[in-house]
C-alpha cells in the first residue's frame, strides 16, 4: 500500500467490519481475498469494504493501514471484542444463558445456573456474587440491529427485585440499548450490559455485571 503510515496484516476472520471500522474511522481497511470468499460474497475485490459492512469476515484477511501504532492497537482491540461477541451471537438462546452462567461461575459466583424457561418472569440466570448478593440476569441474544427497548426494561423491572429478590439485576445483550431503555435502566437501578460490555467481561478486560 502507498502513503505515509504503517501497514500490517491481521487475521480478523469471524470479526465484524463495522465494529472494527467504528473504533478507528481514520484507518483505512483493505480486504484481501486469500481464501475462497463466502458464497454470499462471490467476488469481493480488494478494498470493497462496503460490501462486507456489518458482516463477519469469513475467509478474508484485513490489511490495516494506520497512521501510527496506537491506532493499530485500538483497531486490533476492536477486532478482538468483535470476535468475542460473534461467538455469543451464534449461540441459541439456551446456550447463551448457559454461557452467562458459566461466566458468573468463572468469576467466583456461587450456585450460578441458567433458569430461563416459559414463565420465568425475566430471570434467565441466577447466581450469588462472592460477597453474597443475589444476581439476576435477563439474557437478550439479539442481532446488532435489534436493540433492547424500553418496554423490555420495564417488564424486567417489575419482577427482578420484587419477585426474584435481586440485589443486582442486569440485562445482558449481544446488541445495544435504545435511549429510552437506558433511561429506564438508570431509573429502575437495572444494570445494562451491551455487546461491548459483554465482550469485555468475557475476555476479562472489563468488569462483571455485579462490580
Amino acid at each position: 500500500m502507498t502513503g505515509q503510515g504503517s501497514t500490517r496484516m491481521t487475521d480478523f476472520r469471524g470479526c465484524n467490519v463495522r465494529a472494527c471500522a467504528a473504533i478507528c474511522p481514520e484507518t483505512q481497511l483493505t480486504l484481501a481475498v486469500n481464501e475462497p470468499a463466502p458464497s454470499a460474497y462471490p467476488s469481493v475485490p480488494p478494498g470493497a469494504l462496503a460490501v462486507a459492512v456489518g458482516a463477519p469476515i469469513a475467509g478474508w484477511v484485513v490489511w490495516l493501514h494506520s497512521r501510527n501504532r496506537a491506532q493499530q492497537t485500538r483497531l486490533a482491540a476492536a477486532a478482538a471484542r468483535s470476535h468475542e461477541i460473534s461467538r455469543y451471537q451464534m449461540m441459541g438462546d439456551r446456550e447463551f444463558e448457559e454461557a452467562l452462567a458459566f461466566l458468573c461461575a468463572r468469576d467466583g459466583c456461587a450456585h450460578a445456573q441458567p433458569v430461563g424457561r416459559t414463565g420465568d418472569l425475566g430471570a434467565d440466570v441466577i447466581a450469588f456474587a462472592p460477597d453474597g448478593r443475589k444476581i439476576v440476569l435477563h439474557a437478550k441474544r439479539y442481532v446488532p440491529t435489534n436493540k433492547v427497548i424500553g418496554p423490555e426494561l420495564q417488564k424486567f423491572g417489575e419482577t427482578c427485585f420484587s419477585v426474584h429478590g435481586a440485589h443486582v439485576a442486569a440485562i445482558v445483550t449481544t446488541s445495544t440499548f435504545t435511549k429510552q431503555a437506558q433511561q429506564y435502566g438508570a431509573h429502575l437501578g437495572i444494570r445494562l450490559f451491551d455487546a461491548d460490555a459483554l465482550a469485555a467481561w468475557s475476555s476479562r478486560t472489563g468488569p462483571a455485571p455485579w462490580h
